[in-house]
């Protein structure tokens, strides 16, 4: 009787060590993580986006994609996924020796159950900038061409500057990008837009400054952000032109930047006047996208 009630507390053993083994084998190992974004734009062959969740206070990657069309899932480790607190979104470049996420971040946003809203304001605008978001820039700009000692091409370039009372300040007022970012000047010209150069700070010339093959012979200008559109026109374009009825942009770059188109992220834009006077101060709008936004759900 005795052997026999040993034999059955054994079998009941193995039975409850069994069923545990099936249950533990049951329990999916991968989730889905799933994106819903608006506004990015196809990076080319050299960039992809790659998505980090934060565990722990480490990005773990959940994947790259080139892709914009969305919503796009992608698998992830079920356990590392219900224990992140926020999802980040990079631009990384396409063969990537390295594995941690690049300064140039786009998305971010906090979990907040199983789904996290995302902004780019989140990751573009240093948490230091007086200004917090891309909607708070605002923008002026005049006509002029101090790069030759020619007064009859006025109309030819855009500065960024406001000369309404002297001494001229820096016409733009733009929130202080995080680092992986830079500004960037345009003119449209008949659908092909031409930078004025990129920046960092608008208190200060922009990166071309010296370099510039459009300006004049005189010298660099002043030293705020803009371009004179004097010599050595792009094929098809004629310089000096008159710049009214151009829209000129101010865009958001990924640096480095492998395009030489502007970015979706174009926070200041404006239709320059047909009467507007050279020398005097242009307030610019609003841009056509200040933000890029969407949504991550986990599953």
């Amino acid at each position: 009787m005795i052997k026999k009630t040993i034999l059955g507390l054994l079998a009941i053993g193995l039975l409850a060590v069994s069923c545990s083994s099936d249950d533990d084998s049951n329990t999916p190992t991968n989730a889905d993580l799933t994106l819903d974004l608006q506004g990015l734009e196809s990076l080319g062959s050299d960039f992809v986006y790659e998505g980090w969740i934060i565990v722990d206070g480490q990005p773990v990657s959940t994947g790259t994609f080139s892709n914009v069309v969305f919503p796009q899932t992608f698998s992830v480790s079920a356990a590392q996924l219900s224990s992140a607190t926020k999802f980040v979104l990079s631009i990384e470049p396409a063969v990537d020796p390295d594995p941690a996420p690049a300064a140039t971040k786009i998305l971010a946003g906090d979990f907040l159950g199983n789904s996290a809203n995302v902004n780019s304001n989140n990751t573009l605008v240093d948490s230091g900038s007086t200004l917090t978001s891309l909607a708070d820039a605002t923008g002026k700009y005049i006509l002029a061409t101090p790069t030759d000692m020619d007064d009859t091409n006025e109309a030819s370039g855009v500065w960024f500057l406001d000369n309404s009372a002297p001494p001229a300040v820096a016409g733009l007022n733009l929130p202080t990008l995080a680092a992986g970012w830079k500004y960037e000047g345009w003119v449209v010209f008949d659908g092909t837009p031409i930078s004025t150069g990129a920046f960092s700070s608008a208190e200060s010339a922009d990166d071309n400054a010296a370099s510039s093959v459009f300006k004049g012979d005189s010298g660099n200008g002043p030293g705020y952000p803009g371009e004179d559109y004097l010599q050595n026109a792009p094929a098809g374009l004629t310089f000096p032109t008159d710049l009214k009825g151009r829209t000129v942009v101010i865009s958001v770059e990924p640096y480095p930047d492998n395009s030489t188109a502007p970015f979706t992220l174009k926070p200041l834009a404006h239709v320059v006047p047909a009467a507007a006077m050279n020398h005097t101060v242009i307030d610019m709008g609003d841009g056509p996208v200040e933000t890029i936004t969407g949504s991550v759900t986990r599953n």
